[in-house]
């Protein structure tokens, strides 16, 4: 079964890759994260809760602990579209100011590069969903996997893959 996640992360992988993108421009990266990065990933989910009081960062990271793999997907060095459509809240893409630190995700950013790292996640959830590989897009996955610094992004998220009898990533308390 292992193997078989291995491939299907790889595959979502492909379609987050190719999905398309404003302009053409491709500012995705991409990572599987497996074995002992997995395990790690947990318990500093687990940690990172703990030390905020921010919620549920325990229970996700019991998810990716009782994941095969992880697939993270950042928008990294995003440059702006040049649309000067002002959904950022600038009027003009010249005044959208460069990235800054947040407590857990740089930003401002252009929305039609935000939009791009939508239609590659969606895109790469469709594929597991197409293979029967249970997923599920998280967010606390993305803010503990930039902070151990297993991707370069300002904006991550991350997504447990599982094939069980049940989908572990449901239903939870």
């Amino acid at each position: 079964m292992k193997d078989a996640i291995k491939m299907v992360a790889e595959l979502m992988a492909l379609s987050a890759r190719t999905a398309p993108k404003a302009a053409g421009q491709d500012f995705i990266e991409i990572k599987i994260v497996e074995g002992d990065d997995l395990a790690k990933l947990g318990k500093e989910m687990a940690a990172y809760g703990e030390k905020t009081g921010k919620k549920n960062y325990d229970r996700d990271g019991k998810n990716v602990e009782n994941s095969e793999a992880v697939l993270l997907v950042a928008l990294k060095g995003a440059k702006k579209a040049g649309l000067n459509c002002g959904a950022c809240g600038y009027p003009e893409c010249a005044k959208l100011p460069d990235f800054s630190e947040g407590p857990e995700f740089a930003g401002p950013m252009c929305v039609w590069r935000l939009i791009d790292m939508g239609i590659a996640v969606g895109s790469a959830v469709k594929t597991a969903s197409i293979l029967n590989v249970d997923n599920r897009i998280m967010y606390r996955i993305g803010v503990t996997a930039r902070k151990l610094g297993l991707i370069q992004g300002e904006i991550v998220v991350g997504i447990p893959l599982s094939a069980t009898g049940k989908n572990i990533y449901f239903d939870r308390k």
